[in-house]
């Protein structure tokens, strides 16, 4: 029944995306929820719903970037039977546009690591190894050049350590041990 789920979710990424960088995006907020659900000794079925709400948290941005991610959870995904936990993530994740802050632990933690994996993603980007010997001190030392990937918001980086009660260091080193995998 997971791989089911999970192959389903994958095939509704894949119709919904068709951009390699926002696939790949979306796989690594995944890799990184999943992650963490199992750091936080989650039962299957949540460490399934994790992975499930950081993969599909950005479905609708590339052809609804107006009406992300109200889009998703409000027209696209209800008709897949996904669980409002998975729903409320999702809408959490961008509170500015839903209204919904990040309450519950799925809700703090897709928070946490949405902005976060596209940062460190760049990151990578411009490193010969990629995350295999990136070390927390490089992510930091770009987070405060404000023109290196300008468009991540640097506030909601902090905000998402701390939703999770993580110093941002910590965070960045489990996220690094994670994509490095």
């Amino acid at each position: 029944m997971i791989l089911k789920s999970r192959q389903r979710s994958e095939e509704l990424l894949a119709e919904y995306i068709a951009t390699e960088s926002l696939l790949n995006h979306s796989r690594m907020v995944a890799e990184a929820m999943e992650s963490y659900a199992q750091n936080l000794n989650k039962s299957k079925q949540e460490i399934e719903e994790w992975w499930t709400a950081g993969l599909l948290h950005d479905l609708d941005w590339e052809r609804y970037p107006e009406e992300h991610p109200n889009k998703a959870v409000e027209e696209i995904l209800p008709a897949y039977d996904y669980s409002g936990a998975i729903l409320e993530a999702i809408k959490a994740h961008a509170p500015d546009r839903t209204g919904k802050e990040p309450e519950t632990e799925i809700e703090r933690y897709l928070f946490a690591c949405d902005e976060l994996s596209g940062f460190m993603n760049a990151v990578s980007l411009m490193r010969p190894n990629g995350f295999e010997d990136m070390k927390v001190k490089s992510v930091t030392k770009k987070l405060k050049d404000k023109k290196f990937a300008a468009n991540v918001i640097r506030e909601d980086i902090r905000k998402g350590a701390e939703l999770i009660d993580r110093d941002l260091r910590d965070h960045i080193q489990f996220m690094i041990d994670v994509f490095k995998s």
